[in-house]
This record gives C-alpha cells, sequence and structure tokens, in this order.
C-alpha cells in the first residue's frame, strides 16, 4: 500500500475488514450500482506521451492560453510520472525567468463527465523552488470545471483547491483557499463565487477531498471539514478533473529562472456517493492491496472489477439543508450577545471573535433566513466569508 496519513490508514484498515460500513448520500439511488462507478488513477504512467493517458481520459495540456502568465508556454515536458516518496505520482512543473517567454506551467487533465459523489487526491504542496530564488505568486491546485461558454454562462461550475504558497490576489503570506463558483465574466471581470481560506503554509502531502450531494460542496483537508458552500454556487453541468501549476503574475520574480513542482499520489472518484474521508481512505487502500493500478467505470453502468469495499446503502438519510455546525449547541448565547457585532461576510475574523448571526435557509449569505433566530457565534480560527452555521469555522453559542 503506498502513502495514505496514520489516522486515515488506520480507520481504511478497519473499513477494508468490514467493520464499518459506507453511508451514501440521499441523493444517490437506492441500489448497489453507485459504488461501481469509480475512476481510481494511481498514476503509473511512462511519460507524457504515454498511450495510457489518453486511452484512459487524460490530457496533458499543451496550448495556450490562460490561467496564469499572458505567453506563458504549457509544453508536454513539464509533466512527468515519478517516482516521489517511494511511490509514482503525478509532477506538474512550471518555471519563469520573469519574462513572459521565460514562463512555462503544466496542467493535466480529464475528460469531463463528472458529476456529483465523491472526490480524492493525495497531493504535495511545495512552499519553495527546486531550484532558483524563491517569491513567485504561484497557484497550485486539484480542482473540477466546466467550461464558460459565454460571459455570466449560468452552466459553468468550478470547485477549487488552490494554493498560493507567496501569496497573491492581495495577500501577502501562504493562503489556501477553498472556493466554488457560480459564474463569471472575463471582460470586465466579474466573479459571482464563494470561497474559505486557511492562512498557514500547507508544504508537504495533505489528503484533499471534496463532495458535491444534496446541494451542498463540502471540502476536508486531512480528514477535517474546513468548507460547506451551498446555494447557487452549486455546479449544475459535467465537469472535468483537473491538477495544474501556474503563475499568477511575475510581478515578484528576482533573476534568473527559479522552476517549481508539485506532486499528486492517486486520484479517486466515487459517482453519488457522499463519503466520508476515512471512507474514501479505505477505498484506495483496498484498491491498492488488490494491485489496481486503475479502473474508470464512470458512465458506464457496469460492475467494479475490482469491489474491495462493499458499502451497503443504509437507510440513513443525509440532511440536505441543515447546517454542518448544529445550531443548538448552548440553550442560549448569555449576555455576550448584547455586545457582540452583526456578522459581516467581508470582516476578517480571528479565532476567539464572536459574532450575531441568523444563518441563510440555504448557505446563500443575503438569502432567506433559516427561521432559527439570531445566534451567537464564536470563531475557531481566522476566517473571512464564511456563514456561521454553515463552516466548522464558527462553534455556535445558542440563540440570543
Amino acid at each position: 500500500m503506498k502513502r495514505l496519513s496514520a489516522g486515515l490508514a488506520a480507520t481504511a484498515a478497519a473499513l477494508a475488514a468490514g467493520t464499518v460500513a459506507a453511508v451514501a448520500s440521499s441523493a444517490a439511488p437506492a441500489v448497489a450500482l453507485a459504488p461501481c462507478q469509480v475512476l481510481f488513477d494511481d498514476f503509473n504512467y511512462s511519460g507524457p506521451a504515454d498511450p495510457l493517458i489518453g486511452q484512459r481520459g487524460w490530457s496533458v495540456r499543451t496550448n495556450s492560453g490562460g490561467p496564469g502568465v499572458p505567453g506563458a508556454s504549457w509544453p508536454a515536458s513539464n509533466v512527468s510520472f515519478p517516482t516521489v516518496d517511494g511511490a509514482k505520482s503525478l509532477q506538474l512543473q512550471a518555471a519563469t525567468d520573469g519574462t513572459a517567454g521565460g514562463t512555462s506551467q503544466s496542467e493535466f487533465l480529464h475528460q469531463r463527465k463528472f458529476f456529483e459523489g465523491t472526490y480524492a487526491a493525495r497531493v504535495k504542496f511545495a512552499d519553495a523552488p527546486v531550484s532558483g530564488n524563491d517569491g513567485d505568486h504561484l497557484v497550485e491546485t486539484f480542482f473540477t470545471i466546466t467550461p464558460l461558454n459565454a460571459a455570466m454562462d449560468p452552466n459553468y461550475g468550478e470547485i477549487d483547491f488552490e494554493y498560493l504558497p507567496n501569496g497573491g490576489w492581495g495577500e501577502q503570506g501562504p493562503i489556501f483557499y477553498q472556493t466554488t463558483w457560480e459564474t463569471y465574466r472575463p471582460d470586465p471581470w466579474e466573479a459571482v463565487n464563494t470561497h474559505t481560506a486557511q492562512r498557514q503554509s500547507f508544504a508537504g502531502w495533505h489528503d484533499l477531498m471534496f463532495t458535491v450531494s444534496a446541494g451542498h460542496v463540502k471540502y476536508y483537508v486531512d480528514g477535517a471539514l474546513v468548507a460547506d458552500h451551498s446555494g447557487i454556487y452549486y455546479p449544475e453541468t459535467p465537469m472535468s478533473i483537473n491538477f495544474n501549476l501556474w503563475f499568477i503574475d511575475t510581478a515578484t520574480h528576482t533573476g534568473g529562472m527559479a522552476t517549481y513542482r508539485q506532486q499528486v499520489d492517486y486520484l479517486y472518484h466515487t459517482v453519488n456517493e457522499a463519503l466520508t474521508p476515512a471512507e474514501a481512505a479505505a477505498r484506495v487502500a483496498a484498491f491498492r492491496s488488490a494491485g489496481t493500478a486503475h479502473t474508470d467505470t464512470v458512465g458506464t453502468g457496469g460492475s467494479c472489477p475490482t469491489p474491495p469495499v462493499s458499502p451497503s446503502v443504509s437507510p440513513t438519510v443525509s440532511p440536505s439543508v441543515s447546517p454542518s455546525v448544529s445550531p443548538t449547541v448552548n440553550p442560549t448565547g448569555g449576555p455576550g450577545c448584547s455586545s457582540a457585532p452583526f456578522w459581516n461576510i467581508n470582516s476578517v475574523y480571528l479565532g476567539g471573535n464572536t459574532v450575531r448571526h441568523q444563518r441563510s435557509a440555504n448557505g446563500v449569505p443575503g438569502g432567506p433566513p433559516s427561521g432559527d433566530g439570531v445566534h451567537l457565534w464564536r470563531a475557531r480560527w481566522w476566517t473571512q466569508g464564511s456563514e456561521p452555521g454553515w463552516t466548522q469555522q464558527w462553534e455556535d453559542l445558542g440563540r440570543c
């Protein structure tokens, strides 16, 4: 078995042994078919020209265009499959000398056929280049996307993990974004999205997962829920799965050529199931125990070639509009309500800050209220743009 974090590996072993049953989302069909609609890839390829890449629905990008530095190239040679920390991995490389002509970026993407379900990958982020001066505005990613056919296209969708080790977009230090898009206009720029962020280093290997189910996009980092986006931001159309490495700009570049790399251990997707991180880890561990380097039955309606875990479809109902943080931890917010300000979506809150807020009904700030009444909330850590009652950034202290 290749890399799994210690906590997830222990739970994975229990799941693979059949001691824990996976629970399907209420949006999944009440049949055993959903678990057999899976994509698993261990990235065991010889190089960017390996014919298996195209046969399995992947593409190595070579065409020009955005995102990133205008005029930058996307050479196939920037995508490779070396052994990293003892295991075959997808590796993306990007380099810049501070000029457009001297900037190259990379992208590896799968065909567009993915919608609701669970998406998981183990990704190694880097804070520093493998050579050259540090400090470039770089974006390291794992995401799904539907193409924008026209400005403000209502069918556009995007679900992003984006790590900026050196800041960018007005940020000065490392920041990790989880962003869910409704749509956008490129010119003049107008974005319709919502995001959650953590301002700290994420260098090294991390288990990244998001679920698309029952009107919610939930993001997990190393087994912990970090964001829950819903309402208008929920995707409407099938998406492709992508990894890319690119530069926002060259404004902070200093001297010579700087080369950066990002690695991906595996990709796993299952259709119509909202798994927990431990359940997803168990599926991956079981595929590896069976010696399965790749399987793809998404959209085929067929059976799994290697059913390592046989999840029972439980009648347990997954809440469709319930907040991920219970609004009834305490019966009353107490005297703190009178002094706490009302929550503002644009304000920055630090751990321990308190606010008053009635959560929205569908996770859309400014939309219809839930009817729960105003509650007192305490920030668990730094946060901005995450609505109390819908994300783990906020602890419910009770109704005011």
